[in-house]
């Protein structure tokens, strides 16, 4: 985004040529010091109506005349330009998208959500609560403003399936994107060009009809969910299940959640049972299953399982209690 104030680079060098030529005027004219040159051309120009520093001659009314038509129509056209600029806000747009651009450049291990419509407004307030890191990308200038108002989000305007402003975005230290765009056309180009930019980036996409979740796929994302047949799983798990959904939802909004964690190929537990890592405290998170590198599942693991590389964790607790079982890893 150019700085607004640049506009004004023209009309200034305009007006310093103005008094440039009215101070040298009235020296050679009226034979005047150069501070009285200076002085006489000021409160022509602002047309602030102080008497004449000395006498005018015929010739130095003449001057004054010329003084006045350029000068006044060059004062006022460079006020002209900066109320424009402070009158439509573009100086505080400008400098709230300097700072939304300098949280870009620190963002790191965060999620891009692209587009801002119903569903990426509800991914975002979640990711919000969650205190997760992340970037919106929306083309449509109306959004970019509200959300540049609201002063919530880290946003960039544009086509998300452009290169340029995923790369903006901080694709390449993403920790994954998630497509929520309504058309599915333009989700299978905002996988394809994320995945050309980032191949080991995690993407979860949105699919409206059943017939995109291949297509999807193959462009390169590694989860696509259907909101409608999302909804419909749930709606039937409600109706024959309420008390387990219940149980669920409140595991997740009442202080407690689930989280996932990977056993990283430098960690020193490599090679210790859960029972000698500490993974399975009385007190601590509880570990509902290990998913091995080769996809072998194991729930309610067995104390006596040893943890390899790469080993998936899925523990329930509370946030507490998920971090110092994180950090039991490390």
């Amino acid at each position: 985004m150019v700085n607004p104030m640049r506009r004004l680079r023209s009309p200034a060098l305009a007006l310093l040529g103005v008094l440039l030529y009215g101070s040298a005027g009235y020296m050679l004219v009226q034979r005047w010091a150069p501070f009285d040159s200076f002085y006489m051309t000021l409160i022509t120009i602002t047309t602030i109506g102080y008497s004449e520093v000395r006498p005018l001659s015929d010739g130095g009314r003449l001057f004054t005349s010329s003084l006045i038509l350029g000068g006044v129509a060059i004062m006022l056209w460079t006020l002209g330009i900066f109320t424009e600029i402070l009158g439509t806000g573009q100086l505080v747009d400008y400098r709230r998208r300097r700072t939304v651009d300098a949280k870009l450049r620190k963002t790191r291990d965060h999620f891009i959500i692209c587009g801002y419509g119903r569903m990426g407004t509800q991914v975002a307030t979640e990711l919000v609560k969650d205190r997760v890191p992340h970037v919106i990308i929306d083309h449509n200038p109306e959004v970019a403003a509200r959300m540049g108002r609201q002063g919530e989000h880290t946003y960039v305007e544009g086509d998300a399936a452009a290169e340029e402003v995923l790369l903006e975005a901080g694709i390449e230290r993403a920790r994954g994107l998630i497509s929520a765009v309504d058309s599915d056309e333009r989700a299978v180009y905002i996988v394809l060009a994320a995945r050309a930019l980032n191949p080991d980036l995690y993407i979860l996409a949105r699919a409206g009809r059943p017939e995109s979740i291949r297509r999807l796929e193959l462009a390169g994302a590694n989860r696509v969910v259907s909101p409608y047949r999302m909804g419909g799983h749930q709606l039937v798990q409600m109706a024959l299940r309420p008390n387990v959904v219940d149980v669920l939802d409140s595991l997740v909004t009442g202080g407690s959640g689930v989280e996932e964690m990977t056993v990283e190929e430098r960690s020193p537990k490599i090679g210790l049972t859960l029972a000698e890592a500490g993974l399975l405290e009385p007190d601590g998170a509880h570990v509902l299953a290990l998913r091995r590198r080769d996809g072998r599942l194991e729930v309610s693991p067995s104390p006596s399982l040893r943890l390899e590389p790469g080993d998936l964790i899925v523990a329930l607790g509370s946030e507490d209690q998920l971090e110092a079982l994180s950090a039991r890893l490390i």
